[in-house]
């Protein structure tokens, strides 16, 4: 998964001048690089739909030749 980058110590200087303690601005910096660890970037989702798309393909070819055997087997029969 990609890491996003940011620095931290200006981080927590911005919320400090926006009003907030500096233990306060902390915890924020600490959820947000707790959070980061979390997040999906476009690629990862783009990854993981092509996965997708692959199993499809791979159990509507078992089912196709699953019907074909059926088939076949019934035109035995028959």
């Amino acid at each position: 998964m990609t890491t996003i980058t940011f620095d931290t110590h200006e981080l927590v200087n911005e919320l400090e001048s926006s009003g907030l303690t500096r233990q306060q601005s902390e915890a924020v910096v600490a959820v947000l690089k707790k959070a980061q660890g979390e997040l999906a970037t476009k690629s990862d989702l783009h990854r993981e739909i092509l996965e997708l798309k692959v199993d499809i393909v791979k159990w509507v070819g078992a089912l196709m030749l699953a019907q074909v055997a059926v088939i076949a087997a019934l035109v035995k029969l028959l």
